[in-house]
């Protein structure tokens, strides 16, 4: 990483909290009420009731609940997703989850586990940003920035290992001259590549780290410009709380 990838990755942890005070935690709970268009694309019905949601950290562990009925949750690894309740009781399982993704389109049906993995390996990764650039193997490298209205955003493109399970080896995010991330362009790997971009805001502060309170992810056009009218997922987040 050149010195100015890293002054920019520097500012942009800075902004959001810093990496001392990120390290003194290993937990986040948040509440999520989701929307869009994706679910049904994938055969699902997506309702508006809020969720708590779970990420580990300094591991790729996460859960949300309720799912699918009040008194069962989700246990998403990147190498197991399952379904369980509170009394013990494993409803469903899949090792190796991403494989049963192979071959799958924007309009292929999802079955439970494949929605709970997709809320795993996602609501995980937006829970860590950017913090999770920091992991091993991950490198970034600022490119050219882009042009948003009277705003000049700088671009930080990341390159994530096989080891971290999201949703493409490459993204791309861009950051207001407050450091704090605007945009998110992405491929979903797990639903044919769709191209996605992804504004935040609303940011919210806890605990002394700064996490955006909305995330809405549109799809995005051949010209790399955000289709407004194609909202694929809306995630709202509050009650943030780090321990």
């Amino acid at each position: 990483m050149s010195a100015q990838d890293r002054e920019l990755l520097d500012q942009v942890l800075a902004a959001h909290g810093g990496l001392v005070r990120w390290n003194s935690f290993n937990k986040v709970c948040a509440t999520i009420v989701t929307g869009g268009s994706l679910w049904g694309m994938k055969g699902l019905t997506q309702d508006s009731a809020p969720r708590q949601m779970t990420a580990w950290l300094h591991e790729q562990r996460a859960s949300v609940k309720p799912f699918g009925a009040p008194e069962q949750f989700t246990a998403y690894t990147p190498n197991r997703i399952a379904i369980e309740n509170t009394a013990g009781k494993v409803i469903a399982e899949r090792h190796a989850p991403r494989a049963s993704f192979k071959g799958h389109g924007e309009h292929t049906a999802w079955d439970p586990l494949h929605r709970a993995y997709f809320n795993g390996y996602a609501m995980w990764s937006y829970l860590t940003m950017p913090f999770l650039f920091t992991l091993p193997g991950v490198t970034c490298e600022e490119i050219e920035p882009l042009q948003e209205g009277a705003e000049l955003w700088r671009h930080l493109r990341v390159h994530f290992p096989d080891s971290i399970a999201t949703h493409s080896t490459i993204q791309d995010f861009y950051f207001g001259d407050d450091f704090l991330l605007r945009r998110h362009d992405y491929n979903v790997d797990v639903s044919g590549g769709m191209p996605a971009a992804q504004l935040v805001g609303d940011y919210v502060e806890a605990d002394g780290l700064r996490m955006p309170g909305k995330r809405q992810a549109y799809r995005r056009k051949i010209d790399g410009q955000v289709n407004k009218e194609a909202l694929l997922v809306s995630i709202d987040l509050s009650e943030i709380h780090y321990s």
